[in-house]
C-alpha cells in the first residue's frame, strides 16, 4: 500500500517548525493518540540512532512503542521507524522554507508495517485511523505553532 503523505503550511520559520515537531516530549501537545513520549536514556532527539518511546491511544488501550531516528538535517529533513511491536511506524518528513524564511511547508511521510496481529490490523484498521488522524493532528500543530509566534 501507498504511504500516507500530508502537506500543511504553517507562518514560522523552517528552524522553528523543525524544532518543535521533531521533538518527542512534544508529541502529545499536537498528536491526538500521543498520550506521552520520551528519549530514551541517552538519547537525544535530533542524533540519528537515538532512540524514543511513544505511549499512544489505540481504540480504548494504550500502546507502547519504539522508534529510532534515521535521519536528521535541521531544519530541512527527519525521519524515524519503529522497532518493536505489532505496528511499527516510519514516518519521514521534510520542511521547506516559504516567504523569505518566514514560512514553512511540511511534507510528512507515513508507512506503518504490521507484524504479527499486526499484519491484520495494518491494512484493515490502522491505516485508515492514521489517515483519519493524521489531518487533526498537523491542523493541531499549525494552530500550536502560530499562536506562539
Amino acid at each position: 500500500m501507498a504511504p500516507i503523505t500530508s502537506h500543511i503550511e504553517i507562518a514560522r520559520p523552517p528552524q522553528d517548525v523543525f524544532t518543535y515537531v521533531t521533538d518527542p516530549a512534544r508529541f502529545s501537545e499536537w498528536q491526538d493518540d500521543v498520550v506521552s513520549a520520551s528519549m530514551e536514556a541517552g538519547g537525544q532527539a535530533r542524533v540519528v540512532g537515538s532512540r524514543f518511546t511513544t505511549t499512544r491511544r489505540v481504540g480504548r488501550t494504550e500502546r507502547v512503542m519504539t522508534q529510532e531516528i534515521t535521519e536528521c538535517r535541521p531544519p530541512s529533513a527527519w525521519a524515524a521507524r519503529g522497532v518493536d511491536g505489532p505496528v511499527r511506524p516510519h514516518v519521514s518528513l521534510t520542511i521547506e522554507p516559504l516567504a523569505g524564511n518566514t514560512g514553512s511547508r511540511m511534507t510528512v511521510v507515513m508507512d506503518l508495517e504490521g507484524h504479527g496481529i499486526g499484519r491484520l490490523l495494518v491494512p484493515l484498521l490502522i491505516r485508515r485511523q492514521a489517515a483519519r488522524r493524521a489531518p487533526r493532528s498537523y491542523q493541531h500543530l499549525k494552530e500550536r505553532l502560530e499562536r506562539r509566534g
